[in-house]
């Protein structure tokens, strides 16, 4: 529901009517792309010369629109249309291509390094596996449009995934080639926060020491431990939901 059909209830006097354009009208302009994540919105004595009102009402719209995330307020220096945020639930494994395309952004994906080898003991320590392992190990970006998206660093274990080491992972991203191929029985999530370094920060076109979001995920399946991979995302990009009841 757009925020000005969530205005309905509104009385219809002069202020609520002038709010409800302008509402509605920034908010055309956002939705439609218009105004694209970065732009600057209109200083409120120009919105309320244009609208011709005070610039109260302006203010009351702009507040509503930063609370429903569409632009963002910043002291000195203006509003701003935010970067759209993709959501994905912390406890499931998610496919990167629903999350961009939940932005209404084309995706795409870009294969930077294939390599398959004789493990190491960081790839042992990754898959939490014992013993001498063979992997394949993949990095690739996730595009939302022309931005990277996320930087994907995943192995896979070759003696439980052997079809792996014939997969194209040039046409189809590891993640949902995985889900398709090898039924998993168990997942683990670990998040959190780090600064973009190297060629991370390279990959993902950002500055050095930008706060990203990584998420590492480890499945197993009877034959073992399948793969272990690193997302990480700008992080002004992405954000992880949670939905839980209380323990009875």
């Amino acid at each position: 529901m757009s925020l000005t059909e969530q205005m309905g209830g509104m009385n219809t006097s002069k202020d609520a009517t002038l709010h409800q354009r302008i509402l509605s009208d920034i908010e055309g302009q956002i939705v439609s792309g218009a105004w694209p994540p970065g732009h600057r919105i209109p200083f409120e004595m120009d919105l309320a010369a244009q609208y011709d009102c005070s610039r109260m009402t302006v203010n009351k719209a702009l507040t509503q629109l930063a609370r429903a995330g569409l632009i963002e307020r910043r002291k000195r220096s203006g509003s701003f249309v935010t970067h759209p945020q993709a959501q994905s639930a912390v406890l499931e494994i998610h496919d990167i291509k629903s999350e961009v395309l939940s932005l209404n952004l084309p995706y795409s994906h870009k294969l930077i390094k294939l390599a398959e080898r004789r493990g190491r003991p960081e790839d042992a320590h990754r898959l939490q596996f014992v013993g001498s392992v063979s992997v394949i190990e993949i990095i690739c970006i996730h595009y939302a449009g022309p931005r990277p998206f996320c930087l994907e660093n995943r192995v896979i274990n070759l003696d439980a995934v052997p079809e792996a080491a014939k997969a194209d992972f040039e046409t189809l991203p590891p993640g949902p080639w995985l889900i398709d191929q090898v039924p998993w029985s168990t997942a683990e999530h670990q998040i959190r926060a780090v600064a973009a370094e190297g060629d991370a920060a390279a990959n993902l076109d950002v500055h050095k020491g930008t706060p990203c979001l990584m998420v590492e995920r480890r499945t197993w399946s009877s034959a073992g431990p399948i793969t272990h991979v690193r997302l990480t995302y700008p992080g002004d990009r992405h954000s992880l939901v949670a939905r839980f009841t209380p323990s009875s």
